[in-house]
């Protein structure tokens, strides 16, 4: 029996005993008043198995409300569970008055919401990790229409992200002998190039030059949090049909000099905001070159999501560059005609290059949800392809421009505090070139692992 299961079994006896102490629960436990009088039980209950049962009940009682009433305990989490005003003047005007620990401990203990408590006491009942985590997926589809629930969401990321510190995630390789129910969810999160079924799933973790890697935590068992799939090559790939050829030979590991990440894909919505990507590509990293030493070059192969929507944005300044650009790719067809797509390369790239580099968002951070992650992971932007990715989702998105991210593991550091600190993306020649209006030359466009 593993570990999990052990302690799992041990949380279900203690809770079963908890239970057992506390007798029926109260039919009012089905609804929202009496599932918000079991959190205050929860919340003033000293002994370990009733705390454990009444966890356990409370969770199970959220889980039995409906949609209206499941609003309904958000917005009594954010109002009933918020700090009491008085004891925070009070503690802050006697930490002021006196500045000692005693003080400080007081005024840290009347800050905090005690929903925080609730969350950590919730977190006890067997299953509770995974039970919050779904909880907070759904409070998300409310924070647009009532940002009071902000407060609860950054309540539990600020827990989660604790929870699930970077020193409790199990790492651990998926190749084709991985149990089928962790192949099965691979298939399923997928969210960059979609797998089309078992065979597919097959071509991408079983040969000898693919890999594939995900991080766990031992309080979600067998579900992933994030994976990252690899492809071994000779050279930097400039398109996915590169990666993805369903007929491509087997590169012979002794041939490969460079590592490949080509997806990246977030598997627990209600984990949205705490980071594990950064962790996992330099995991991954070292575990390769520890066991292909002839691996000298790690990349990604990027989609850039938000680059047409950037581009159909009203702005003047590149109001004619757009408007030249979105003529041109209007045609379903337009990327199969050469003259057409040769023009359009003209145009886009250098948008591309503008867009990857200089339009930022109101904090400064790059538009782009992916160059952000990548860039503030100490990558460097090394290169824009042309027709990288021509599904109708490449196409769609980013008129089929895919980036390469180049991951120097001697200055990733410095590329991160560059870029952290002043805001500065580090880019290479051929990015730099477009961004000059000079086209860059061919061996430019061409890299060697």
């Amino acid at each position: 029996m593993s570990r999990l299961s052990l302690f799992q079994e041990l949380l279900n006896g203690i809770s079963e005993r908890g239970l057992a102490l506390l007798g029926p629960a109260p039919e009012a436990a089905a609804d929202l008043d009496g599932l918000l009088e079991q959190c205050d039980a929860l919340l003033s209950s000293r002994g370990e198995a009733s705390g454990v049962a009444y966890a356990r009940r409370v969770l199970a009682g959220f889980s039995a409300l409906d949609q209206s009433q499941r609003l309904g305990f958000y917005r009594a989490l954010a109002t009933r569970y918020q700090p009491e005003l008085g004891a925070v003047k009070a503690a802050t005007a006697a930490y002021l008055e006196a500045q000692n620990p005693e003080h400080l401990k007081s005024l840290l203990r009347a800050v905090e919401p005690p929903r925080q408590e609730l969350f950590r006491r919730l977190n006890l009942a067997p299953g509770g990790t995974a039970a919050l985590v779904s909880m907070r997926r759904g409070l998300f589809e409310y924070l647009d229409e009532e940002p009071s629930l902000r407060a609860v969401d950054d309540d539990m990321a600020h827990l989660f992200g604790s929870w699930f510190n970077r020193g409790f995630l199990l790492m651990r390789r998926i190749d084709w002998h991985t149990p089928a129910y962790v192949l099965e969810q691979i298939i399923a999160y997928e969210a960059v190039h979609e797998i089309n079924g078992w065979e597919d799933l097959r071509r991408r973790v079983n040969p000898a030059d693919r890999r594939c890697f995900a991080f766990f935590h031992p309080a979600l068992g067998d579900e992933p949090l994030i994976f990252v799939e690899v492809a071994l090559m000779r050279d930097t790939p400039g398109s996915i049909t590169e990666v993805l050829d369903d007929g491509r030979e087997t590169l012979p590991l002794s041939e490969a000099r460079t590592a490949a990440f080509y997806s990246i894909s977030n598997c627990q919505k209600g984990l949205r905001g705490v980071s594990f990507g950064n962790f996992l590509i330099k995991q991954v990293a070292e575990e390769l070159i520890a066991e292909l030493p002839g691996l000298k070059r790690f990349v990604t192969l990027s989609p850039v999501p938000g680059f047409m929507n950037w581009l159909r944005a009203p702005d003047a300044e590149r109001a004619q560059s757009a408007e030249s650009a979105l003529e041109l790719v209007t045609s379903p067809s337009w990327h199969s005609d050469e003259n057409t797509a040769k023009k359009a390369r003209e145009v886009l790239l250098p948008l591309a290059a503008h867009y990857l580099t200089e339009a930022k968002r109101a904090d400064g951070l790059p538009v782009d949800p992916v160059a952000r992650f990548h860039l503030g992971n100490g990558a460097s932007l090394d290169r824009i392809r042309w027709r990288g990715d021509l599904s109708s989702r490449g196409l769609l998105q980013s008129a089929g421009i895919m980036v390469n991210y180049l991951y120097d593991l001697g200055n990733i550091e410095s590329n991160h505090e560059t870029y952290v600190n002043r805001g500065r993306i580090t880019a290479s020649r051929q990015v730099r070139s477009l961004l000059s209006g000079k086209r860059p030359e061919p061996n430019q466009e061409k890299t060697n692992g």
